[in-house]
Parts: structure tokens; sequence; C-alpha cells
């Protein structure tokens, strides 16, 4: 499903035209997107969280020379299934 099905699902789930639900959709992301990017957690219960991880140093091999390499820290979204929504995929 992409954004465009997506909005079209909730405007018809909501009997709401399919522009607000884009709206709706648009600031929803926009919402979580700057949460996380400023370093808080965003929890919808039965649903999961949102949240920002950081990956420390490591060593890696670079996989054509096979030689090792540092990769380096980075910060990276992470995405936890929350239960309602693990059983429901797999029940």
């Amino acid at each position: 499903m992409n954004k465009g099905e997506l909005v079209d699902a909730v405007a018809a789930k909501t009997n709401i035209t399919k522009k607000q639900a884009d709206e709706v959709i648009s600031a929803f992301l926009s919402v979580v997107t700057e949460a996380v990017a400023n370093g808080e957690k965003v929890t919808l219960i039965g649903f999961g969280s949102f949240e920002r991880r950081e990956r420390s140093e490591r060593e890696g091999r670079n996989p054509k020379t096979n030689e090792p390499m540092t990769i380096p820290a980075t910060i990276v979204p992470a995405f936890s299934a929350g239960k309602l929504f693990k059983e429901k995929v797999a029940p």
C-alpha cells in the first residue's frame, strides 16, 4: 500500500474527503518525523513506537576486497511493533 492508497482507505473509513485525509496523514507523518528527529519517542498503544537509536562505531569488511574497515557511528530511526499489531500480523 502506498500513500495514495492509504489516503483512499482513510477517507473511506472516516467519511472525509481525500484531500482532508491526505492533510491529516501528511500532518501525522510530519509530527512523528519531527519528534523522532528531536530525540523523542512516539508511542501509539497497540500499534507501536517510533524512536531514534544510536549505532556505535564498529568494525566491518569491504565486501569487494574483504579488507577490514571502520563503520562510523550513526543515528537511525526505528520502529517497534506493539503487541496488538504483532498479534494481528502473526496470529
